[in-house]
């Protein structure tokens, strides 16, 4: 895990939402495109995807709504209308939840999935959505190697 330069992300409505959660911030990663925002590649989001263990993963079982992901079926919890989701692992068994977590990158105080990560998840998905946001990743990292 490293310390990024802090990106102001918490000025972001469902960052701010989140934090509200008051999830242990050492059990959960903010998968998805919430990584874009931290990088300032993207600005908006319509949702946040999270990825918990332990404390983080419990506090979502009793506080949050049932609810199944969009990929694979699995069982999150989802709070503030679905806009954010949590879950006890990524789309696929491939994804060790404690390597996200630990391996994440931290701005202002949240841990980040790695930007490489996004990127497999991105092509591993490729939906229309995700081939704009694999040409926007892919120009980033070029841009700031």
């Amino acid at each position: 895990m490293r310390e990024k330069e802090p990106a102001g992300v918490l000025r972001h409505p469902l960052i701010r939402e989140l934090v509200a959660l008051d999830l242990p911030a050492d059990d959960y990663v903010i998968f998805g495109s919430g990584p874009l925002l931290a990088h300032g590649i993207r600005t908006e989001l319509g949702d946040l995807d999270l990825v918990a263990r332990g404390s983080a993963w419990q506090r979502a079982e009793q506080t949050g709504t049932p609810c199944r992901g969009a990929v694979t079926g699995g069982l999150g919890y989802q709070f503030d209308g679905g806009r954010i989701t949590v879950f006890p692992n990524w789309i696929s068994p491939d994804w060790d939840t404690d390597d996200l977590i630990d391996h994440a990158e931290v701005v202002d105080g949240l841990r980040f999935a790695r930007l490489k990560d996004v990127l497999a998840y991105k092509q591993q998905l490729r939906r229309p959505k995700d081939v704009v946001d694999i040409r926007t990743i892919m120009r980033f990292v070029t841009e700031h190697r």
